[in-house]
């Protein structure tokens, strides 16, 4: 079984297009993490956070009747998963980080948190769509039809009868993201080090959130790890195109091997992105 797990702003319905050609070889559940897409909001704000998810997930697995899972995680959902993957007797089996890593500059906690500023609500799904692609203007290649299909599941009506649209989540989580003051980062490298799965890191090729120097220590602490950059991409890779699936697909359907030799080999060259 695959499970897709999202970034902070997205939801399950960020993985339409890789859970399709996915599902020709496996199961695969796409997840909505609480206060996102179709998942109930929480009681308090404090309650979002990635112990409160790695649980959830964890229950989501043991529910599923799977003794192991493959996961992949886009920025946040990465976390996850490598908490998960962290645990004595985890259930992961294989691991997709996609442009995440051991850790997170404040740099990068300040362009997440300036990309969840939103309107209170839109006058129209194209205004929505307007807005996902300035926020989401770093993402590799979409098209125009995934484009328009990622605004109608990121809105939801702003209240029954309304002709006005909100995001799909709880407005309180993008206070949750300010940046700490005077910290550096945050550190996950206790995590990377407990874990031990075959693992393939996806980073954007002008990625501030999972910089360069932070994957090359990942590959130094854990060799047998898999690297590939997406070129013409910032944070995060789409998953949403041809090229960027049949990577994840290999490295799931070849068993998980991770061979120092492939590690470093050259990444995909993509077309432009669509203006």
């Amino acid at each position: 079984m695959v499970i897709c797990a999202h970034g902070y702003s997205g939801n399950a319905r960020d993985f339409d297009y890789l859970a399709v050609r996915l599902a020709v070889d496996a199961r695969v559940l796409c997840l909505d993490f609480p206060g996102r897409g179709d998942s109930q909001w929480l009681n308090s704000p404090l309650e979002y956070n990635l112990v409160r998810f790695a649980a959830d997930a964890q229950g989501l697995i043991e529910r599923s009747g799977a003794k192991q899972v493959d996961w992949i995680g886009t920025s946040m959902g990465g976390l996850v998963g490598m908490a998960l993957a962290g645990q004595a007797s985890s259930p992961i089996r294989r691991l997709v980080l996609n442009d995440i890593g051991a850790y997170l500059p404040m740099d990068a906690l300040r362009a997440i948190a300036r990309h969840l500023e939103a309107p209170e609500s839109f006058a129209s799904l194209q205004a929505v769509e307007a807005h996902l692609r300035r926020t989401r203007r770093d993402w590799s290649r979409i098209d125009d039809a995934e484009w328009a299909a990622m605004a109608r599941h990121h809105a939801r009506p702003l209240r029954p009868g309304s002709d006005r649209w909100r995001l799909h989540f709880d407005p309180r989580i993008a206070r949750l993201v300010r940046p700490i003051p005077f910290a550096p980062g945050l550190s996950f490298w206790d995590a990377w080090y407990r874990g031990s799965c075959p693992t393939l890191l996806l980073r954007g090729e002008y990625s501030e959130v999972f910089p360069e120097d932070v994957a090359r220590t990942m590959l130094d602490v854990r060799p047998d790890t898999l690297l590939t950059e997406i070129r013409r991409c910032g944070h995060v890779p789409s998953l949403m195109n041809d090229d960027e699936a049949a990577i994840v697909g290999a490295f799931l359907q070849d068993g998980g091997i991770a061979k120092p030799e492939r590690r470093r080999d050259p990444p995909p060259t993509l077309p432009a992105r669509a203006a």
